[in-house]
């Protein structure tokens, strides 16, 4: 390295004088790089959130498999039905897919982006001859004059399909997060783990380059000046690089010991895992990725975590936390619309008797509403969530 200064004197002349550096045998420039965090759109957190790291990919099957799961009841004021002309459509809602297939997309659609759309096909003045779930990404609200939705466009291929809801029902059905700062658009439990996901995938990315570099972290091969000499020859130095290439670079030459001749010297250029506390950070990053969807780690088969005394309780906690107000709130509002297009007023929500993660816990509030003597008979119904019996009145 050399650096070249003027130097100017009184009455003298300029010169330039050189100045070579006292570390000419061994140059090493290492700088802390600068932060780089993946886009946030929703397809771009879609790859590496979902189809590209392992934790977010489980915790959204697991919460959308588990939602789907969940066996509905539809009710009104006066009665509890087995079979309805909703029930029936939910149960075959397209020729492709049953009810558990187009709820799991529906609520896949809901964690990705944090917007699910079900679109009616053909309802000819009644229920819906099909329904179907659309792409969030590919679908962009239509605000009016006074900020409500008009309708909605849904762009594929080039071409977009636009959706007046004006009318009543609307042939879309809009499901969304909440999202303090956007009225139209809800926010996706990936945005806020957004950086724990590009944690978790860098640390994956640098496991693998390590195994591909024999497990061992990068470093300098120093030439001392073997024999007196200054510098390596431009022979000697080809060779090297040469041998490195070939005999240990590559999964395959993984653990193959370097042998260096005078003058060469191996020294160790970065943090090993231990030093970087790597797993740990790793895991921590995981955990972050599922506090954020809602499930517990242990769920997961993520270590070291002692939230919750045993498997059971995690489980009960998942679908309390979790499944239920999400499943709840899909539902009501998927009865909501679908009662539209019938003209009833009816409730559609999760039938919580038949959740065997819940059983012990129905259980319990069973038979102490049922123990009540102090409750006649259509309070403990209405305190199970029961419609009134036809031929109850003053019955105690």
């Amino acid at each position: 390295m050399v650096f070249d200064f003027l130097r100017r004197g009184s009455g003298a002349e300029e010169r330039r004088e050189t100045k070579a550096s006292a570390a000419g045998r061994l140059i090493a420039v290492q700088a802390s790089g600068r932060v780089a965090w993946s886009p946030r759109d929703t397809g771009s957190l879609t790859r590496q959130g979902f189809t590209g790291n392992p934790v977010g990919f489980r915790a959204v099957k697991l919460i959308a498999e588990a939602a789907a799961a969940l066996p509905l009841v539809l009710q009104d004021a006066e009665m509890r039905y087995s079979a309805h002309p909703i029930l029936q459509r939910i149960g075959a809602p397209n020729p492709a897919q049953g009810r558990a297939e187009l709820l799991e997309a529906l609520y896949g659609q809901l964690l990705l982006s944090g917007d699910g759309y079900l679109e009616a096909v053909g309802s000819g003045g009644g229920l819906p001859a099909e329904l179907h779930v659309l792409r969030s990404e590919r679908m962009r609200l239509v605000p009016g004059p006074d900020g409500w939705p008009v309708a909605y466009e849904y762009q594929v291929d080039g071409r977009a399909h636009r959706f007046d809801v004006r009318s009543d029902p609307a042939p879309i059905c809009h499901v969304k997060c909440f999202h303090p700062q956007d009225d139209h658009y809800g926010l996706s439990p990936l945005q806020p783990a957004a950086q724990a996901l590009d944690v978790h995938n860098s640390a994956s990315r640098w496991s693998k380059g390590l195994l591909d570099n024999a497990a061992r972290p990068s470093g300098a091969i120093v030439w001392s000046g073997g024999d007196g000499q200054g510098s390596m020859a431009q022979d000697q130095y080809e060779r090297l690089v040469s041998e490195m290439e070939s005999q240990h670079q590559g999964a395959r030459n993984a653990g193959r010991p370097m042998l260096l001749e005078g003058g060469l010297d191996w020294k160790p250029m970065g943090f090993s895992p231990s030093d970087m506390e790597f797993r740990q950070t790793k895991e921590a990053a995981a955990r972050e990725i599922a506090v954020a969807f809602g499930v517990p780690p242990m769920l997961l088969g993520i270590p070291g975590d002692a939230t919750y005394a045993n498997y059971q309780e995690a489980n009960r906690a998942f679908y309390r936390l979790t499944v239920l107000p999400l499943a709840q709130r899909v539902s009501t509002a998927l009865g909501r619309w679908l009662s539209g297009f019938t003209g009833e007023q009816i409730e559609l929500k999760p039938d919580l008797d038949q959740v065997p993660a819940l059983s012990v816990e129905r259980e319990t509030h069973w038979r102490r509403v049922s123990e009540a003597a102090f409750l006649t008979v259509p309070e403990k119904r209405r305190m199970l969530g029961l419609p009134p019996l036809a031929e109850e009145g003053e019955g105690e």
